[in-house]
């Protein structure tokens, strides 16, 4: 009788373990980090593929942003998924990481999603309610979908604009808000500009404003303005940068992108700061 009873325990027990994986499963997202030590909490950066087009694979997390997805688990268990941002799918997480959001197919694939009216309440409730958001855009004939990112961005004192800047160099000031990034050195490839409205309760602040009086490294476009900024809007954090070629493979290790390397860089240690600070785990605005 003790046995059939002891049984019908480690029965029930698998069952519960089985169905808590298959929960899991079911919602999509894919956890990927290193051994974390028992009692340790480390906290969760989502990479969101949910806008990217299918195909495309422009900035994929086993290509192009391999190197940096395993640089940023050495502190986040980081987990990568296509599902849709939701109150579900987003639990537990700190910050969300939403690079080069698609505005056309690719090839034969389906069009890929855009930031609907449901998803930019959601996250701009995820954010108030202290998790973080880092969103990257890109430069011109990436694919880049602008006009419903701008409706979320709106909602923090922000747009992207269709002005460009060229290959760069920059030096964080001592005077950005997110104080850890100062001095470090950001090798930026391309991308599009940042409008803010100064009078938003978001506070948005420019964190890189492109001099046109300071020579570009390549190309030709040189326009003056913001490529990266950072607001905060209840308890938490969003950091919008232009250009998502700065943390792929080849502007890590040396090969450069469009036939150019920027070296002397910090680009690791700086998307390392990045999401500290989106995650609330540092400086202040």
């Amino acid at each position: 009788m003790r046995s059939t009873f002891s049984g019908r325990i480690w029965l029930s027990y698998l069952l519960a373990v089985i169905g808590f994986g298959l929960a899991a499963s079911s919602q999509g997202l894919v956890a990927q980090s290193g051994p974390v030590k028992e009692g340790v909490h480390r906290p969760v950066l989502w990479y969101c593929l949910h806008y990217q087009a299918k195909g495309e694979n422009r900035y994929a997390p086993d290509g192009a942003y391999h190197d940096v997805l395993e640089i940023l688990r050495r502190k986040f268990e980081v987990r990568v998924s296509d599902v849709e941002p939701t109150v579900g799918t987003l639990r537990g997480v700190d910050v969300i990481l939403i690079a080069n959001p698609n505005d056309r197919a690719f090839g034969t694939n389906p069009p890929p999603a855009h930031l609907s009216g449901l998803n930019i309440g959601t996250l701009t409730r995820f954010i108030r309610r202290g998790g973080g958001l880092i969103l990257m855009g890109n430069q011109e004939n990436h694919n880049l979908e602008m006009t419903a990112v701008n409706q979320l961005l709106g909602g923090f004192g922000m747009r992207f604009e269709t002005n460009y800047t060229d290959l760069k160099r920059f030096t964080f000031s001592i005077t950005v808000p997110a104080e850890p990034l100062a001095q470090l050195r950001w090798a930026y490839y391309s991308g599009n500009q940042i409008q803010l409205d100064p009078k938003h309760p978001a506070h948005p602040k420019p964190w890189i404003i492109n001099n046109s009086a300071d020579p570009i490294l390549k190309g030709q476009r040189n326009t003056a303005g913001i490529l990266l900024a950072g607001a905060t809007l209840g308890r938490g954090r969003i950091i919008v940068v232009t250009d998502s070629g700065w943390i792929s493979a080849n502007a890590l290790n040396g090969v450069g992108i469009g036939g150019y390397y920027i070296a002397d860089h910090d680009n690791p240690e700086i998307i390392q700061r990045m999401v500290d600070w989106a995650a609330g785990k540092n400086g202040k605005l």
